[in-house]
């Protein structure tokens, strides 16, 4: 049968979602969403998806592409996106949806990738914001979390910032820019006056990395580590702390690119 491949751009909000890989325990995945719809669009099963992130539970994403390649079926774009849009759920939408060719390495294309992790440091935080950002209630020092931020730009050994790896994994890195900033464009009328967001740019993430460079970020600004104990944890080398996972909710996927 002849194949024909779709590049699709989504964009979703994460809060109730079980993260992008489609589950055998749970539909409410993005890709599991995704393909229950496409099978109502198509009225077929002949079609593949294949993410080029795997978004963990609760994480949303204003740029996720994703390969369809549809057997025997040749759709219009057009016509696609418009159908998939009118029946997936209202958290995930199809921002763009064009032709592409076989020779698309979805996984291994993007060039770089963007992930911002937005906070805040209020006690009186509404829960409305749950969605969008994470409040942390300890006393923290933004000077200090951007100097901690700056020192993961570049190529380093992040063997202690992936969840669960193994002898094999490869944990060289590079870290294109990393900062964290006052948050201007993330704004609600629930949000507290003033919150935050952590900046950084890849060649590719390893599982739960953004959180466990986030976590550290808000140890060193909390005063529960150094810098000079951060520096030390991206030689790879055993370290002097105990690390942890930010909470998902406040990770956003802002964008990923080819070039």
């Amino acid at each position: 049968m002849k194949k024909y491949h779709y590049l699709l751009e989504i964009e979703f909000l994460g809060f109730r979602l079980h993260g992008w890989q489609k589950q055998s325990t749970t539909h409410r995945t993005i890709q599991g969403m995704l393909e229950r719809t496409l099978i109502t669009v198509l009225e077929h099963e002949n079609f593949k998806t294949l993410g080029a992130s795997r978004t963990d539970a609760m994480v949303s994403s204003l740029s996720t592409l994703c390969k369809l390649t549809i057997k025997d079926d040749d759709r219009d774009p057009d016509e696609l996106i418009t159908a998939l849009n009118l029946n997936l759920p209202a958290d995930i939408k199809i921002k763009s949806l064009i032709r592409t060719t076989e020779e698309l390495r979805i996984i291994n294309d993007p060039k770089e990738k963007e992930y911002r992790y937005h906070f805040c440091n209020d006690k009186n935080a509404s829960p409305l914001i749950a969605p969008y950002m994470v409040n942390f209630n300890e006393e923290l020092d933004l000077e200090l979390m951007n100097k901690c931020a700056k020192l993961f730009e570049g190529h380093h050994n992040f063997k202690h910032y992936c969840y669960r790896g193994n002898e094999n994994k490869v944990y060289e890195r590079e870290v294109l820019s990393s900062e964290v900033k006052i948050n201007t464009e993330l704004t609600a009328s629930f949000f507290p006056e003033r919150s935050y967001v952590f900046i950084v740019k890849g060649t590719g993430f390893m599982r739960h990395q953004v959180r466990l460079m986030m976590g550290t970020i808000i140890m060193a600004g909390a005063g529960q580590i150094t810098l000079e104990q951060v520096a030390e944890s991206l030689k790879g080398n055993e370290i002097s702390f105990k690390n942890f996972v930010a909470p998902s909710s406040g990770l956003l996927l802002y964008n990923t690119r080819f070039i």
